[in-house]
């Protein structure tokens, strides 16, 4: 029997995401689906995506009906069971003997025929059902308490709720003849809801357009670009951390004259930053942040830290599972030494901007304050005036201010915003 080009691909990927570091967005955009057809690689994603998003809602319910842990079952065998109860449970056009006979078939295609039968059985005990739990049963425990303690019950739940779903594509463009090349195109658009420079995709295939195989534009959350934008202009600009780059792009759109140096870790990244930012004015360098192989100060510098990403569950949901608690004091610690390095090239009166996609104290106002300790000379920005003066010139499109500030930091909440958890502090050397 055949499984389709969708369903197979969909097993490669979860098989993937299962047993190695890789993310799925990542893989669901590489050369390698390129090839599936518009409607296969939406199926692909769907399934994907939703897996990943319900993973232990699925889990619970396929672990009733088998008589071992599910940590005794091969890799290949979870996932297929995922597969099946994904689309038996949450997916309302599939034909339920297609779901269960391909997810079997995948898992004979994987070498273990074997559990087969299991498979077959399980599934066709989960025939019948069709639930939509709470978004909260679909998240760590331990992540909603955090949340609902530092933000609020009501939060929480938004939080939850947003990252189910998937979050509508954006980008940042000044360029009025891009948008009109990309309508011709078939694609529809709206405004942005924080930036009057940001379009949210409403229809259409941007990845199949002309404008991203050519790298004019690069989707990218509303919230990630509102933190570029906070940067602002400079006569010396250093972009920390920078792949994969799409705010490094906005910093050479709004500063074309300004040499940028561009600093990412990994090599394999920092080269695909030099494709995806192709602006003259901007040097990449592959090296570690924490021992630039610089000795010159910058006047603006921006220091998006890596981070656990709790802000970004709605398109990178895997993380709610590999992350724990205990890990985000060593994510804190790193972010500290990153950051105690850029302050070293701080000129005298330069900002800092520093940001993480994460929803954790530990990785935000927590590095924030442990760094100024150690660095009495910088201090801390109210990021309400920065917003005000967004607003004043006609960047910032929303309109609540005060829903943006939690003290004097910038912090987008998932499902309170339309867009991803970030975290800005605006740091300025005395």
């Amino acid at each position: 029997m055949k499984t389709s080009p969708a369903r197979t691909a969909a097993f490669e990927i979860l098989m993937r995401v299962e047993t190695t570091d890789a993310y799925a967005s990542e893989l669901l955009n590489s050369s390698r689906f390129s090839r599936l057809s518009t409607a296969d690689h939406g199926l692909v994603t769907e399934l994907v995506m939703g897996v990943l998003r319900w993973c232990s809602v699925l889990d619970n319910a396929f672990a009733k009906h088998i008589n071992k842990p599910l940590t005794k079952l091969d890799p290949e065998v979870l996932v297929a069971l995922r597969l099946g109860s994904y689309q038996l449970s949450f997916l309302d056009r599939i034909p339920r003997h297609a779901a269960i006979n391909e997810s079997v078939e995948l898992v004979k295609r994987s070498g273990k025929t074997s559990a087969a039968g299991m498979v077959n059985a399980v599934l066709r005990k989960l025939m019948k059902l069709h639930f939509r739990p709470p978004a909260e049963v679909a998240h760590p425990e331990w992540m909603v308490k955090r949340w609902s303690d530092n933000f609020s019950a009501a939060a929480a739940q938004k939080i939850c709720e947003y990252d189910q779903h998937p979050p509508q594509p954006a980008f940042h463009t000044d360029d009025s003849a891009l948008v009109t090349e990309l309508a011709e195109d078939a694609i529809e658009l709206e405004p942005g809801k924080l930036l009057k420079s940001s379009f949210v995709l409403r229809s259409g295939d941007l990845p199949r357009t002309a404008a991203f195989r050519d790298h004019r534009l690069g989707v990218q959350d509303e919230a990630s670009q509102l933190v570029a934008i906070l940067v602002g202009t400079g006569t010396t600009i250093l972009d920390c951390c920078a792949a994969p780059g799409g705010k490094t792009r906005i910093l050479a759109e709004q500063n074309p004259k300004t040499n940028i140096v561009a600093i990412e870790l990994h090599p394999r990244r920092a080269a695909l930053l030099k494709k995806l930012v192709s602006e003259s004015n901007v040097q990449v360098l592959s090296a570690d942040v924490r021992a630039m192989p610089l000795n010159r100060q910058f006047d603006r510098i921006l220091v998006d830290a890596p981070c656990s990403g709790t802000g970004t569950l709605a398109r990178n949901p895997e993380i709610k599972w590999r992350l724990k608690a205990e890990d985000l004091s060593r994510l804190e610690a790193y972010q500290l030494e990153i950051l105690g390095s850029a302050m070293k090239h701080a000129a005298m009166g330069g900002r800092i901007v520093y940001s993480t996609c994460s929803l954790e104290p530990e990785e935000n106002q927590q590095v924030i304050e442990k760094a100024l300790t150690d660095n009495p000379a910088f201090h801390v920005i109210d990021a309400r005036s920065r917003l005000l003066e967004l607003q004043s010139n006609g960047e910032l499109a929303w309109k609540d201010i005060d829903s943006l500030i939690t003290g004097p930091y910038l912090r987008t909440i998932p499902g309170v915003h339309p867009c991803d958890g970030f975290f800005a502090a605006i740091l300025e050397c005395k």
